[in-house]
């Protein structure tokens, strides 16, 4: 078992996450398919644990182990929802969430908020327009109402801003197609094979999606949620006190008022890397009541996303701290920059923090019959061969009736009318004394199969496959031999 891009996740029955003699034990699977790791505290290369389910043992000394190496623990649930998270500690400032608490009265709330649905709607706008959705008309439509976020005065009119541009925008994704294998669509629900609505018909809202592209929006949201609360906390706020989002309970708002931030990057991301291939049958399943939730294979391998979430959202939660530290009267200037390190990249002379946007890419798998592929091809290796014979098949019975037809007959007429005129036309007086057919098959033949096949055809002005038989050792009309002997250079 080892970390990909810094995570692990485990998914299953039986998980277990303990420490023994210093290392960190982690153990997942059942029977033959169980796995194990085991962690040092230097080189491990482990930024995320992420547990999916409630079915296992976590003890406190695993939980102390990844505090000591600034890993951060994520718990989440079946259907994607937030169950716990913790990560590194750090001190905090009470002036810093006094003045988030007061943000509202400050005027702080405002510009924070005005400035996260800006970037939000221009990452509406770019996703609405460029090679994700190639709707410029919706992507327009966005940008004109995000221009209106400049005369705002209230928080309720950035959120009326916001839900005019999410009503826009969700309503392209309508008829975006759903890729599944051809050999797995009998299985497929008709109402899997298109995006839909951004509504489920089960909650009237995001939330129990009954198709495969909302359910994997889901929970992407859930995981990039863990990670704006985990940023937020490392900074020394509190996720639960938003600016944006009204105060709820059991949700942290702050964190979701970040997250806003990203979805876009999200979206692009399902479009990209997860629309652009199809999706296995088996990577899903429909409960009783329609609600489509992920198995354990996919549902892993989103998880791992986690870390290029971390990055996108960690210069957005410096920024909001920020704003809100511009409104006390601490000794520091500016907060520390604890997630991109800018502070100490400035001083050292070295560029600033720049986000990946590059997540890591789901198994692709071949859109005939599902098999996994490693490689960037559409069809496995069974299902090219096949398509091949196939292809070549159909390419056969077309070359067959074009070369049937009357032009080609035309053609290969005019060439038999010329080649006959020219043996009528040559006398072997014209021929030279020294060039019979003993000298051709000692001096010339052996030399022939050294030239190409394109220099024969130019020579001779015969076809490609004519010269094919000549290197091959047939022998041309006698006109032809003393054009040969020049290009073996054995003339005299």
């Amino acid at each position: 078992m080892r970390s990909r891009r810094g995570v692990i996740v485990l998914y299953g029955y039986g998980t277990s996450v303990r420490v023994e003699r210093g290392h960190l034990i982690i153990e997942d699977g059942v029977g033959s398919d169980r796995y194990k790791g085991r962690f040092s505290r230097v080189g491990h290369g482990l930024e995320r644990l992420v547990v999916i389910g409630a079915d296992g043992v976590v003890s406190l000394a695993a939980l102390r182990w990844l505090a000591d190496q600034n890993a951060s623990f994520v718990m989440l649930e079946r259907n994607g929802d937030v169950l716990a998270t913790t990560g590194p500690v750090r001190p905090s400032d009470i002036r810093l969430r006094r003045a988030q608490a007061l943000a509202h009265h400050s005027g702080a709330a405002f510009r924070i908020s005005r400035e996260l649905i800006d970037r939000k709607l221009a990452g509406q706008e770019r996703v609405a327009g460029d090679d994700f959705l190639n709707d410029e008309a919706v992507s327009a439509q966005i940008k004109e109402i995000r221009s209106e976020l400049a005369e705002v005065e209230t928080l309720d009119e950035i959120r009326s801003v916001e839900l005019r541009a999410a009503k826009i925008y969700w309503k392209a994704w309508r008829t975006v197609p759903v890729k599944f294998p051809d050999k797995e669509l009998t299985r497929v629900p008709e109402h899997w094979r298109k995006f839909g609505s951004r509504a489920s018909a089960l909650s009237g809202s995001s939330r129990l999606a009954v198709n495969p592209v909302n359910a994997i929006l889901n929970y992407l949201y859930a995981l990039l949620e863990t990670e704006c609360r985990l940023a937020v906390a490392a900074l020394g706020l509190d996720p639960e006190m938003g600016v944006l989002h009204m105060d709820t309970i059991n949700r942290d708002s702050l964190a979701c008022d970040l997250m806003e931030v990203i979805r876009p990057d999200v979206d692009a991301y399902v479009l990209r890397r997860i629309l652009k291939q199809p999706l296995k049958r088996t990577w899903f399943f429909e409960e009783r009541n329609g609600n489509c939730r992920l198995m354990a294979d996919l549902a892993s391998q989103l998880a791992e996303t986690t870390s290029t979430w971390a990055r996108l959202v960690a210069p957005v939660a410096e920024w909001t701290v920020k704003e809100i530290a511009s409104t006390t009267k601490t000794r520091r200037a500016t907060p520390a920059t604890r997630l991109t390190q800018n502070h100490k990249r400035d001083i050292r002379g070295g560029n600033p923090f720049v986000a990946s946007k590059n997540p890591m890419a789901l198994q692709n798998v071949c859109s005939d019959c599902g098999s996994p592929i490693i490689n960037a091809n559409e069809k496995c290796r069974g299902c090219s061969v096949e398509e091949s014979k196939q292809r070549l098949t159909k390419v056969a019975t077309e070359g067959r009736v074009v070369s049937h037809s009357s032009n080609a007959q035309g053609k290969r007429s005019k060439t038999q009318i010329a080649n006959q005129t020219n043996i009528r036309e040559w006398s072997p007086s014209d021929q030279p004394s020294w060039l019979t057919a003993e000298f051709y098959a000692e001096k010339v033949q052996p030399q022939i199969s050294s030239l190409s096949c394109s220099e024969i055809t130019r020579q001779l002005a015969v076809s490609r496959g004519y010269a094919g038989e000549i290197r091959q050792g047939r022998v041309p009309h006698p006109r032809h031999w003393m054009s040969l002997a020049k290009l073996t250079g054995e003339s005299k």
